[in-house]
């Protein structure tokens, strides 16, 4: 009886250990995947022109790292000329991030 106990509990200690290494392969996967997601990501553009809800109206000016930028989700990158650009058609600089300040346009 001791010899059969035993075997059951080395079955069931192998079966546990290659659920636990199953696992522990699933995490590195996850943790590989999401380093390459990270470098494969673009960078951050310098500098993000808001549309409007029709999408043709320029809303606002916002610098590449402006956090109501990324909450309106109706952002596109822009170079800095169209950035200045927006800023002289008198399209209102973002009050969070105020990138007139950034590029140097002074109300």
């Amino acid at each position: 009886m001791l010899r059969f106990a035993r075997r059951v509990v080395e079955q069931q200690t192998a079966r546990q250990l290659a659920l636990i290494d199953r696992w522990i392969a699933d995490e590195e996967r996850r943790e590989r995947e999401r380093r390459q997601g990270e470098q494969s990501r673009p960078p951050e553009p310098d500098w993000l022109i808001q549309y409007g809800l029709n999408r043709s109206n320029v809303d606002a000016v916002h610098t590449g790292s402006c956090w109501t930028a990324a909450t309106s989700g109706r952002c596109r990158p822009a170079t800095r000329q169209q950035a200045l650009d927006a800023l002289r058609r008198e399209v209102p600089a973002c009050p969070h991030c105020r990138p007139d300040t950034a590029l140097g346009i002074l109300d």
